[in-house]
């Protein structure tokens, strides 16, 4: 079955949907991390990172992948994911996601710490906890879910830059109560929870509630 293509659109109020490289989000679609990190892009309204939403769409992203920056075991995703990409005038959603908890880092060996928990290497995860040192480097843990068949929707000028954040205006509504677009859950109940666990045990910091910005 082929993706599901969103043509009626109603340029109203969007629905949230979250950057990342393709190669991470097939990560977390697979259960391979329950993790992202962030700091925010260069475009970030004010330059900040900040939580949306708690709930999004999966916008995977392809222009910045490099494969040397993932852990050995993962390189050869990257190629995959530029294979099977859409054209380039669509955006094809794979899945969807709750923020389960948050934890800011600031120091090295606390992100050090949770390296078994990403497929980047440590040394690029380190070079975003670098980047813009005053703000802390967030840690969103996600229960993922995957979609039967993906959605695609048309590519948008505002989708672009380098933000984590962007508004999806096709009309697809609330991800867990899409008509037609049935998803299940990347681990099961008890896998994801057990994840959980080992990345609380792992952090120097304590998860949080999710705060919208």
């Amino acid at each position: 079955m082929g993706p599901h293509i969103l043509t009626d659109v109603k340029a109203s109020t969007g629905v949230p949907a979250f950057k990342e490289w393709a190669v991470i989000v097939d990560a977390l679609l697979e259960g391979e991390q329950i993790i992202d990190v962030r700091k925010g892009g260069i475009h970030e309204d004010g330059r900040h990172f900040g939580i949306e939403s708690t709930r999004f769409w999966l916008y995977p992203t392809y222009l910045h992948q490099q494969a040397d920056l993932l852990k050995p075991a993962y390189r050869g995703a990257v190629e995959h994911t530029l294979a099977t990409a859409p054209p380039d005038d669509v955006v094809r959603l794979p899945g969807w996601a709750d923020v389960v908890g948050v934890a800011q880092l600031t120091e090295p060996d606390h992100l050090a710490a949770i390296d078994s928990k990403f497929i980047w290497t440590l040394d690029y995860a380190a070079t975003r906890l670098k980047w813009k040192r005053r703000d802390p480097l967030w840690v969103l843990a996600l229960r993922v879910h995957r979609l039967e068949t993906p959605i695609e929707v048309p590519v948008r000028e505002e989708y672009g830059g380098c933000t984590s954040w962007v508004e999806i205006v096709d009309d697809l509504g609330d991800p867990a109560d899409l008509d037609g677009a049935s998803s299940t859950p990347a681990l099961s109940d008890e896998a994801f929870e057990a994840r959980l666990n080992f990345l609380a045990n792992d952090l120097a910091v304590p998860l949080q509630p999710p705060t919208v910005a």
